[in-house]
């Protein structure tokens, strides 16, 4: 008799979509986001978290990645087996490298996107796009909400 070893069935699914560099185009970006994730079956906590990944990096390639007549990418890519998904906004500014900014006034108006993308995802960064661009990416992993570990933010609240 021969016994089979239970296999795990690798389930990658992915989106890309080239939007506007424009406020429009990033507002699509996080309705499409969660078009797809929705239809993904993703659990509620990933998917909150990761509108509001897109919304910040859809509006950072919107406002300072902008080349006029150039547009964003937005990828997703859901890795079932490693119990992960990809975000990844590219632009055509690699110049721009995006970083986590000093700390901000209580009365400043932006600068806070990253500081959100740092608390909301497990890992994320900047690569490189040949020739000229860059892709910010974040990292979320699926997992029950309480097995994932609250990141402190420091600063002070009013």
């Amino acid at each position: 008799m021969n016994a089979s070893t239970p296999q795990l069935c690798s389930t990658v699914s992915t989106f890309a979509q080239q939007l506007s560099s424009t406020r429009r185009g990033a507002r699509l970006a996080r309705l499409l986001t969660m078009e797809r994730l929705t239809a993904w079956e993703l659990s509620p906590g990933v998917m909150e978290r990761a509108e509001h990944v897109v919304a910040e990096l859809a509006a950072n390639a919107a406002l300072h990645g902008r080349l006029q007549g150039r547009d964003f990418l937005l990828a997703l890519t859901l890795d079932n087996v490693a119990g992960t998904l990809r975000i990844a906004v590219s632009d055509t500014r690699g110049e721009c490298r995006p970083a986590i900014p000093p700390e901000r006034g209580p009365d400043d108006e932006s600068g806070r996107g990253l500081l959100l993308v740092d608390a909301l995802a497990d890992r994320w960064g900047t690569e490189p796009r040949p020739p000229s661009g860059k892709t910010v990416w974040a990292l979320l992993v699926q997992s029950p909400p309480g097995d994932r570990p609250f990141r402190e933010v420091t600063g002070t609240v009013d």
